[in-house]
């Protein structure tokens, strides 16, 4: 088993970037890893109860479920 430590700087404006650190730490997760998530700079707001629900990629990935997979699966997020 691995350590995982993934590190998010943007929020709201980059819809990309934070869908795809959260499918990446989901699929650590669900591989059975240590994961962690770190908010930082801009991603601090996503931070803030239903925010992640706002975040849709233009590929159609949704933030919002990958979040509740990583909290579900007890998965620290630190801001």
């Amino acid at each position: 088993m691995a350590q995982f430590l993934f590190v998010l700087t943007h929020g709201l404006e980059d819809p990309v970037r934070v869908t795809r650190t959260l499918q990446l730490a989901k699929v650590a997760r669900e591989k059975g890893h240590d994961v962690n998530i770190f908010l930082t700079d801009d991603a601090v707001f996503l931070a803030k109860r239903g925010m992640m629900d706002n975040v849709k990629a233009p590929t159609g990935d949704e933030a919002g479920p990958y979040f509740s997979f990583l909290v579900e699966h007890k998965v620290p997020v630190y801001v």
